[in-house]
């Protein structure tokens, strides 16, 4: 009977791992704070399929009631909520689901929006290579490069707002400090908001 218990045993932690393996890797909102986070490195060339860019609903962009003092147009950054809203006024805000910067990689801060591209190159810079030496050192835009199909760049620091190839890292924290949307989303904020605006990151909805 031993033998018989092992395999039975054995075929429940392989349905276990497969189950594990093929749960959703979408986090919902607050969930990654009690949990270790998935860190996932860049994708120089990975072309994700419609499927893929499909989020669930809680990251996908909706109108939701928002309190702040900040005018219409600010664009706000919840590092903590894996949320970017967009100040429309009288009390709400267009939300987005975002990716954000990892453990170490995150801050906070007031910036303006200092130019956008449309399908940029990816250029890493030295301390990324450094930290991943298998980087390619120029990508030119397109569906595989891991800026996507749009960028927002935050004053004249290295951060941006932009697209991904990996839309299954929005909700998560695994960038190197830039916010990161699917594309389809990156596309309708960049028409909605101009060079200038104003850009205000929180690491905690709270502060």
């Amino acid at each position: 009977m031993k033998p018989k218990f092992v395999t039975i045993r054995s075929a429940m932690l392989g349905l276990a791992l497969a189950a594990l393996a093929a749960a959703p890797f979408f986090a919902s909102p607050g969930e990654a704070k009690s949990r270790k986070e998935l860190v996932i490195d860049e994708q120089p060339g990975y072309v994700p399929t419609p499927e893929e860019e499909m989020l669930p609903a809680q990251y996908r962009p909706q109108p939701v009631y928002f309190r702040t003092n900040e005018p219409p147009g600010t664009i706000i950054i919840h590092t903590d909520e894996r949320f970017l809203y967009l100040v429309q006024g009288n009390g709400q805000a267009i939300r987005y689901g975002i990716g954000v910067g990892r453990d170490g990689f995150q801050w906070q801060g007031l910036l303006k929006i200092s130019r956008k591209q449309e399908w940029p190159d990816w250029r890493p810079p030295p301390e990324m290579i450094q930290r991943q030496p298998y980087l390619p050192r120029f990508m030119a835009g397109g569906p595989g490069n891991p800026l996507g199909a749009r960028a927002l760049y935050l004053g004249d620091t290295v951060y941006r707002i932009h697209g991904t190839n990996q839309p299954r890292t929005i909700g998560h924290a695994v960038s190197s400090g830039c916010f990161r949307l699917v594309n389809r989303d990156v596309i309708d904020l960049y028409t909605r908001v101009p060079v200038g605006t104003k850009v205000v990151v929180m690491q905690s909805a709270r502060l």
